[in-house]
């Protein structure tokens, strides 16, 4: 009688180290998936980011930014596209203690004041010290210590709103019909003194009369309808958008 064969085991498709190469292949694929992926970031954010970080750090004090890229170099000089205006980050601590070393130095701490808040630096100025009553031309003690501000805070601030402000009583004649008209010229005298005399960048500059809408303190006495009567220049912490 013939013998009979043993069945033949069926054949494997792949070799046994196929799988574990399949499973290498596939992580390098997605390794390198997620190399592309990270590698497509928008570089302006990722500059912007950095630069973000540096200044929480203190590294970039008062330095400019990435949107240095908006100014043009036209015949071997850097010129800014119209309307642009470099990023300033505000140390509001270094600008607040320059101020009051000048006030100090001049003997003007009763006339300025400078505060810190949410905004960035505000320094108050008594309309007493920069104006006669009623009027919006600015005393040449006032013009004095505008230009010293201005210089001193120019190339380190993003911008600054002049603000003006009155007391509640009502104009009696005069060139202005009410304290808004009064406020208004006033911000608008300083703001153009910042501009001119103080060669403040204009785009740097926003100006506003508030009244009497804003008192520090109630009009209930002369002494403080005083107080309420003051121009603010308030140096912003970040350049205001438009």
């Amino acid at each position: 009688m013939a013998r009979q064969k043993k069945p033949e085991e069926p054949g494997l498709s792949a070799p046994f180290y196929m799988g574990t190469y399949g499973d290498m292949v596939t992580l390098i694929l997605c390794f390198f998936i997620l190399l592309f992926a990270m590698s497509s970031v928008d570089s302006q954010k990722f500059q912007k980011a950095l630069i973000s970080l540096r200044g929480s750090l203190g590294v970039l004090r008062g330095g400019e930014t990435s949107e240095e890229a908006q100014e043009t170099r036209q015949g071997g000089e850097t010129q800014r596209s119209p309307g642009s205006s470099p990023h300033v980050e505000l140390d509001t601590r270094h600008v607040a203690y320059t101020i009051n070393s000048f006030l100090r130095a001049e003997g003007l701490e009763k006339s300025i004041q400078v505060t810190i808040n949410q905004r960035g630096v505000a320094v108050s100025i008594s309309d007493q010290f920069l104006f006669a009553s009623g009027s919006a031309e600015i005393r040449p003690e006032g013009q004095r210590a505008l230009y010293k501000i201005a210089e001193l805070t120019r190339d380190k601030v993003p911008a600054v709103a002049i603000e003006g402000h009155t007391d509640s009583s009502p104009m009696r004649g005069g060139l202005y019909r009410d304290n808004w008209g009064l406020s208004s010229m006033r911000a608008a005298v300083v703001a153009s003194y910042f501009e001119r005399i103080g060669r403040f960048d204009p785009v740097k500059i926003q100006a506003v009369g508030f009244g009497s809408s804003q008192p520090v303190v109630p009009n209930d006495s002369p002494e403080h309808q005083a107080l309420n009567r003051r121009v603010e220049l308030v140096f912003l912490s970040e350049y205001p958008k438009r």
